[in-house]
């Protein structure tokens, strides 16, 4: 008598049931504090903070050269909050299901795996717009950012693109810390990296070439961008250029973090590092 075979849910089921469940389980750092703390909080803290610093930096100069720098200080950073929900937390999935004790369910269930994976990824993308957003208005209420009625649409392509590629990328780091003991390592340095190397806080022109090589690699750099360029009324033709690397990019994301979990997948199953934590 042959065993009964497993039915398997179809590939959009197992995406949608996953997006329903993931915020209970996998996604645990979703409770509601969290997330208005992540939407509302993080984004103006973090935007004052460095407004001080440009502040303190810039003593002496004048005060339109002051105010330009704080602006263009709080809207890099107003786009740079939506690493915390797209790639910081999206990354620590793997923690959680390690810790929880559930990967290794996880891993032998007939369930399509890029629909697992990928499913998880859909509530932290409507979060991080969340927080771009309300950065944007922090943005245009307190530090002197304009965006011309006209820029809307092109602002909110944007961020859309940018919010998609950075939690691709944070699907990619996850995918990588299944080997890893935790991705809690990875996600503070791309976070941190982001600041940095991603023109947030200064012109990427201002760091040493081999850096700037480096910045170029970080989806966050071409949203950025991208979102910059639309706020400053920039060519269609630029924007939509732009629009084409956040694309790339979070295609490239999304690619090598299926591509990564499969490879990373057999070495945690070799060396015992799936049940690791």
């Amino acid at each position: 008598m042959s065993a009964p075979t497993v039915p398997k849910a179809s590939f959009w089921r197992t995406l949608a049931t996953n997006a329903v469940f993931a915020p209970r389980t996998s996604l645990g750092f979703m409770r509601v504090d969290f997330v208005l703390g992540t939407v509302f909080v993080i984004p103006l803290t973090q935007m004052v903070f460095f407004a001080f610093v440009v502040k303190l930096g810039s003593s002496g100069e004048a005060a339109s050269a002051i105010a330009s720098a704080i602006a263009y200080t709080a809207l890099g950073n107003a786009v740079a909050t939506v690493t915390y929900s797209s790639v910081f937390s999206v990354a620590q999935t793997t923690d959680s299901e390690k810790f929880q004790g559930t990967m290794e369910h996880l891993l032998v269930s007939p369930a399509n795996r890029v629909a697992l994976y990928l499913g998880r990824g859909l509530i932290p993308i409507g979060i991080s717009l969340a927080t771009v957003t309300m950065g944007l208005v922090y943005a245009t209420t307190l530090f002197g950012v304009t965006i011309a009625p006209t820029s809307v649409p092109l602002v909110a392509v944007s961020v859309i693109l940018t919010a998609v590629a950075m939690v691709g990328f944070g699907l990619l780091i996850g995918g990588v810390a299944l080997y890893l003991r935790t991705s809690i390592i990875l996600g503070n340095i791309f976070l941190f990296a982001g600041l940095l190397l991603s023109g947030v806080n200064f012109p990427l022109s201002q760091l040493p070439l081999p850096l700037q090589y480096a910045g170029y690699l970080l989806p966050l750099t071409w949203g950025v961008a991208a979102i910059r360029a639309s706020v400053t009324g920039a060519p269609f033709a630029s924007i939509l250029l732009l629009w084409g690397a956040v694309g790339l990019s979070a295609a490239i994301s999304l690619g090598s973090a299926i591509v990564l979990w499969e490879v990373f997948e057999r070495r945690a199953l070799a060396t015992g590092s799936i049940a690791r934590f």
